[in-house]
């Protein structure tokens, strides 16, 4: 297990550039077990689960070339089916979430499809019902093997169908497109995910050829087809990496300069951190953040405390709501806020009040923070990351903080973070990897 030391207290600045989407990468690898022909994909995070799910496809057969940093071909035309029923598979599947992605393109291609019950972050239950209850309603069989946790899913042919998604889940909607441009007939997706992810693979699929209607809304109308062709696609920049670089600037009062953001797909993020009192400058694709050395929370009109809650899109992302937990602490007057979609996201606020943060934990999905105004700095302390997303949070609040503090178990903060410590060493940060 690898640790982060980091030295808190400098003031960084310069430019960062946002990686590729990992959330977006996921669900475009899969999609290349679609056709038979020839698919590049560019601006890939090459990040520790997007790797992973690259070995995945190398074990189908599937021929990988990295041509260049993050550009990648992939070749599906000769496909096993047999390598889902292996330990090898069965391994590498279990501690990887998005490999449950694989499912729609393999059953739509190759009539089956088999994966173990997915591992991913320990946030709360993250159920996959909507993914199965979609592919059996294209017309596939389902099974689930209790005693070994497999599940299972075949058919001779899909039929489009209308549903009615009981969630709006992104990986859940993407598995169930994939599989619906190759059924036959009309396949109508009502409550659809509708997030920029979702965008992307649709656009990448009308590309190869996919009909698709109602792109960017919960409403998909899907006409399948015989086959899907190759294609080019370009990954967006990660909304994740962006919201947190806005974050790192607020803690330490830093200028930073976040290059080719990719500001047309960013939602409300920007806004809600202005809502912070945090100076957020759009100069192109690029976004400014500067005089951070203090900033005030906002209230509603009649005075009383601001909530800041997730939201299926165009809401606020809730891969964010640990970095605007975090960012609240320096600032001035009080947030609650309220991660509605998973109930163990919260947790890591322990080891900020260890630090000397004002937080009351309501309850497994609200808390309550009293900015400190930074007439208080938090204190350097050792930690361990229980997820990506509340590793990178704990990672800001390291390095705002006095004296030097400890980061264990950071495999989970390369999961989802490209040479993260590297990228802020170079703009003043004093992060060492041990």
């Amino acid at each position: 297990m690898s640790t982060f030391k980091i030295e808190g207290g400098f003031k960084l600045k310069g430019d960062l550039e946002p990686q590729g989407a990992k959330n977006e990468a996921l669900q475009i690898i899969c999609a290349t077990l679609l056709t038979a022909e020839q698919t590049i994909i560019e601006n890939i995070p090459e990040i520790r689960d997007v790797l992973k799910l690259i070995e995945i496809l190398k074990g189908l057969g599937v021929q990988v070339t990295r041509l260049a940093k993050g550009k990648y071909s992939f070749d599906a035309s000769k496909v096993d089916i047999n390598f889902l029923k292996t330990e090898e598979y069965a391994q590498q599947a279990a501690v990887l979430r998005g490999s449950i992605m694989i499912i729609g393109p393999l059953l739509a291609r190759f009539g089956q499809g088999f994966i173990p019950q997915p591992g991913g972050d320990k946030i709360g239950r993250r159920r996959v019902d909507t993914h199965f209850i979609g592919l059996q309603k294209l017309g596939a069989r389902f099974d689930f093997d209790r005693e070994n946790k497999w599940y299972s899913v075949s058919t001779e042919k899909l039929t489009g169908a209308y549903m009615l998604l009981d969630e709006a889940s992104v990986t859940g909607t993407a598995n169930i497109v994939m599989a619906a441009v190759l059924a036959e007939g009309t396949t109508t997706i009502y409550n659809a995910a509708c997030e920029p992810y979702l965008q992307q693979l649709c656009k990448m699929l009308v590309s190869m050829g996919a009909k698709i209607e109602g792109i960017g809304s919960n409403l998909l109308s899907i006409q399948g087809v015989s086959s899907l062709k190759g294609c080019t696609h370009r990954i967006l920049p990660d909304m994740i990496e962006v919201g947190s670089f806005i974050g790192l600037a607020a803690m330490t009062a830093s200028e930073i300069n976040i290059k080719n953001v990719g500001i047309e797909h960013l939602g409300i993020i920007p806004e809600s951190f202005r809502r912070l009192g945090i100076n957020v400058e759009q100069k192109g694709d690029d976004l400014l953040i500067k005089d951070t050395e203090h900033y005030e929370i906002d209230s509603y009109i009649d005075g009383s405390i601001m909530t800041i809650s997730d939201a299926p899109w165009p809401g606020l992302t809730p891969d964010l709501l640990s970095v605007f937990l975090v960012v609240a602490t320096q600032a001035k007057g009080s947030v609650l806020i309220h991660q509605k979609m998973f109930e163990s996201r919260l947790f890591f606020v322990d080891k900020l009040i260890d630090m000397g943060a004002q937080i009351i934990l309501c309850d497994p999905h609200r808390a309550t923070v009293i900015g400190l105004d930074r007439k208080n700095t938090l204190r350097a302390t050792k930690m361990v990351s229980p997820d990506i997303r509340a590793g990178i949070a704990l990672l800001i609040a390291a390095m705002s903080a006095k004296g030097t503090s400890a980061i264990d178990n950071i495999e989970q903060i390369d999961r989802g973070y490209e040479n993260i410590d590297g990228r802020l060493n170079a703009i003043g940060a004093h992060i060492s990897r041990m």
